[in-house]
């Protein structure tokens, strides 16, 4: 546990409710009974007749004849410890990027895009959608975060069959991946630019909020995940700060982790037995549940801190709801943040019902997942059997089984499969056709970061999925393998590998096969700052803010005098009324939590 001066004890029934759904009819309810009755096959265990008692050298004998196979006691995981980058040691590009990327041609669209300034995305973006108001949107691309400083969004280019394109967003991501999968000029390369762009212009100056006890402390690259891009950031940190950098494994199953926290929140790591050191400051690339070990409030800076991530940067949940709200902010403006029909806080039982109301097609979600894991596409009814028969199990395949509330989203596949969002059918462009006539659904991922004076684009890129997109589906193919994007692959726990063949760079030769254009880069980007400034209110709320006055043009001061607010668990928990995360966040943070 976690204290930071006097303890605020609170108790919590856990039955909370705020968007509910529908109550299912009569015909929805017998419909999701169906799904959930399993055959009774008990059957009655056979006798045996009494065995003679063994006497002790016949004992003995069996004895040894099984020991080979009992089960060994595990052996104790090695204690880890921080590792040091030092301020003089080479950025080596092999361990930071993609071999795609070596060699690869930056498209000329693509570095004209990242080049544009803010006045000229604003003049082309209001150019195209005439009832934007101008002001609205220049102020929107300016303002600063108090929370959420670097975010990535997932989108998919989406059409109708009228020709409605827009681009939707699917997730935000507080620790999105990039930079190995972004071509660069050789020398960019070399000098590992990505890396050291977000380090300088994003990360850098948080560190004028750290108090003077901690000015002694050290730099850190925290990480569960993705080493390439962790160490990649702690190189550029070193050459940035001129000192050494420690890069430390934090996982979320780690009975003696590295990284630990002390009643005033400050981050100490292990550097050899026994010997901890303090933290003044660390880039953060903990992606599973790290609300479970870091707490909310910390004196060590923190990029991101971790009421980004609960808001709705690793909360489908509240990031559906943050994205609601700022739509009703904005609805005076002609800005719209593009987003799937969602429905949040669905309890398991009421899955079906929810899926049936967006036409038996639809995508389910355990909030709190991320790189693919605990996300389902369902395309007919034996796919929704499957999820709810399964769900959980271990072996299954069918998710971690975190979580008792979800979110159900409507479908997007193809004209004549896709879910109804309410204004019509969105469907995928996908990709160009390839010489076989197949089309692919493709995601593009905009990271962007704030850089002071303005939000930035800094990295895109693209991803596959598997199979083609068929014009009707085939029942024998799992519809994740059409729809699923997502490169990484879980191997085991706290292990995973990536499936680089369906990455597609922003080069000379990829980027041709996304069918997008400039238009689409703009529209991207706009849609990526609206979903991150969206996430961002909604932590402000959580750290005292009045929620009624939540959204763009409100000063909200600077961000220090935000981030040492108490964080108001009470409101998370009617807003998110999800009992494992609500006991993770308690246990970490000292408060008391009763779930019911």
């Amino acid at each position: 546990m976690h204290g930071f001066g006097r303890r605020f004890v609170r108790q919590f029934s856990g039955n909370y409710s705020w968007m509910k759904i529908a109550v299912p009819s009569v015909a929805a309810m017998s419909f999701q009974l169906s799904l959930l009755k399993k055959a009774d096959s008990t059957k009655e265990a056979s006798k045996s007749p009494p065995q003679p008692a063994l006497d002790d050298k016949q004992r003995s004998k069996m004895v040894k004849a099984a020991e080979p196979m009992l089960a060994k006691p595990e052996e104790e995981a090695p204690q880890r410890y921080a590792n040091v980058i030092e301020t003089d040691s080479d950025f080596e590009i092999t361990e930071h990027y993609y071999p795609k990327v070596l060699n690869a041609e930056t498209h000329p669209m693509v570095t004209n895009f990242l080049h544009l300034s803010i006045k000229r995305v604003v003049e082309r973006y209001c150019h195209l959608h005439p009832t934007v108001d101008r002001d609205v949107l220049l102020k929107i691309l300016k303002q600063p975060p108090s929370h959420l400083r670097w975010s990535g969004a997932d989108l998919f280019v989406t059409t109708t069959s009228s020709g409605n394109r827009k681009l939707t967003v699917i997730e935000t991501n507080t620790c999105p991946s990039g930079q190995k999968s972004m071509p660069r000029s050789d020398i960019k390369l070399q000098e590992g630019f990505g890396y050291k762009q977000l380090i300088g212009s994003t990360f850098k100056p948080m560190l004028k909020n750290i108090p003077p006890e901690l000015y002694s402390g050290a730099l850190a690259v925290v990480y569960d995940k993705n080493k390439m891009e962790a160490s990649g950031y702690a190189h550029a940190m070193a050459d940035i700060f001129r000192e050494n950098v420690y890069l430390v494994e934090f996982y979320n199953d780690d009975k003696d982790p590295p990284v630990k926290f002390d009643d005033d929140g400050v981050m100490l790591i292990r550097t050899d037995p026994d010997k901890w050191i303090k933290v003044r400051a660390a880039f953060r690339y903990v992606t599973q549940n790290p609300w479970d070990r870091i707490p909310m409030r910390t004196k060590t800076e923190i990029l991101n801190p971790m009421i980004a991530c609960i808001s709705g940067g690793r909360n489908k949940n509240l990031a559906a709801k943050a994205y609601g709200k700022l739509n009703a902010d904005l609805k005076h403006s002609g800005i719209q943040l593009n987003t799937p029909k969602t429905f949040t806080d669905v309890p398991f039982q009421a899955i079906p019902f929810a899926i049936s109301s967006l036409g038996g097609v639809g995508v389910i979600k355990s909030p709190y997942g991320n790189a693919g894991v605990d996300v389902f596409t369902i395309t007919d009814d034996q796919e929704l059997e499957d999820f709810m028969q399964n769900f959980g199990k271990e072996g299954a395949n069918m998710g971690r089984g975190y979580g008792d509330k979800f979110i159900v989203q409507s479908l997007i596949g193809n004209a004549n499969w896709s879910s109804d969002f309410g204004s019509g059918k969105f469907y995928h462009v996908g990709t160009v056709p390839n010489s076989k006539g197949n089309i692919f659904v493709a995601d593009i991922r905009m990271m962007i970061q704030w850089d002071g004076t303005k939000w930035s684009p800094c990295v895109v890129y693209s991803r596959r999925s598997k199979e083609p997109l068929p014009q009707e589906l085939d029942p024998s193919m799992p519809s994740f393998d059409i729809l699923g994007t997502n490169l990484s692959v879980k191997i085991g726990e706290n292990k995973w590998g990536t499936d680089t063949h369906r990455l597609l760079v922003m080069d000379t030769r990829d980027f041709n096969k996304l069918g997008i254009g400039l238009d689409d880069l703009i529209d991207g980007f706009v849609q990526t700052v609206l979903a991150t400034i969206a996430i961002d209110n909604m932590a402000k709320v959580f750290m005292g803010e009045d929620p009624s006055n939540v959204g763009v043009g409100v000063e909200f001061g600077k961000t220090s005098d935000i981030e040492y607010r108490n964080f108001d668990f009470e409101q998370f928990a009617n807003l998110n009324p999800d009992k494992d995360i609500l006991a993770d966040i308690a246990r970490c943070n000292g408060y008391e939590y009763h779930a019911h």
